[in-house]
């Protein structure tokens, strides 16, 4: 094998002499990989230094698990001390590491995946580049980050969710949100309804064919332009109601409200709506 690669048609060596990248050993299981493996932790945009600086263990034991004597515990405690103040020396790296633990916290609070995590770690990254959290809260910012790295992953959460999450005011926050998106010049996809539904009907304790017939009616209700104009909060929850009566699931208009925090007059009135245009007046007539 000398690493080349060949035209499987007419024989053409198209390249050759690739460099492997791959380890010089073998595993057969993934204990053994781990084992055998060399490196560290991949590099993570939600600890504020990437993960890449080297942290001196707190238990005081060499490498062969002995303890240390007293001379050298007391130096490896001065040395640990002074590690930990180099990682945090500067107003950036104090700014981030701030930033990151609330990220932390408000990610964990709302159940958000990790990539959704790094996204917003990301994102305020660049905003400290730009210079956009000079002034502000740095809450404020985290907050905004992270709604719109949901709403770019189309994993939206409601505005007035992350606000309460937060403890910080909705209108600062969209106030933080506009401005993230006109600096970093950031393309948000519209926001579907569709999106807000496994979500939504976990929370409400409702089964799959539900959620099913939710997403085709609101496909449907697309189809009729029902969807323009409208909060697809509101229009989420109100498909969620319309097709729990459907299939004899039913939940009240309140609690689908609390659910997707929208009043139970606009849950009221698209339901109304949707009724009207699609024509739904029975089981048998939908579907």
């Amino acid at each position: 094998m000398r690493g080349e690669r060949i035209c499987a048609g007419c024989g053409l060596v198209l390249s050759d002499h690739h460099i492997d990248t791959g380890a010089e050993w073998r595993a057969f299981s993934s204990e053994e990989a781990d084992a055998r493996s060399r490196v560290g932790a991949p590099m993570r945009y939600t600890v504020h230094d990437k993960g890449l600086s080297t942290v001196i263990d707190w238990r005081d034991r060499d490498t062969s698990g002995r303890k240390l004597s007293p001379s050298r515990r007391s130096e490896i405690y001065r040395l640990r001390k002074w590690q930990i103040r180099s990682r945090v020396h500067g107003s950036v790296d104090r700014n981030l590491a701030q930033a990151m633990s609330e990220l932390e916290r408000l990610a964990s609070q709302l159940s958000i995946p990790k990539s959704i995590r790094e996204l917003a770690a990301l994102l305020y990254r660049k905003s400290i580049i730009k210079k956009l959290v000079r002034g502000r809260s740095i809450e404020a910012m985290v907050a905004a980050t992270l709604y719109a790295a949901c709403r770019i992953r189309q994993k939206p959460r409601p505005l007035d969710e992350v606000a309460d999450a937060s403890r910080v005011d909705k209108k600062k926050l969209g106030q933080c949100y506009r401005l993230l998106l006109r600096s970093l010049k950031i393309k948000i996809p519209l926001s579907n309804p569709i999106d807000y539904i496994p979500r939504f009907a976990s929370e409400l304790s409702l089964s799959s064919p539900v959620q099913l017939r939710t997403v085709e009616i609101l496909k449907r209700s697309r189809e009729k332009g029902l969807t323009i104009g409208r909060d697809p909060l509101g229009l989420a929850a109100a498909a969620i109601y319309v097709a729990s009566i459907l299939l004899d699931e039913r939940r009240t208009q309140r609690e689908i409200a609390e659910v997707a925090r929208v009043t139970e007059v606009t849950v009221r009135n698209r339901y109304k709506e949707i009724v009207r245009v699609l024509q739904i007046d029975s089981l048998n007539s939908f579907g």
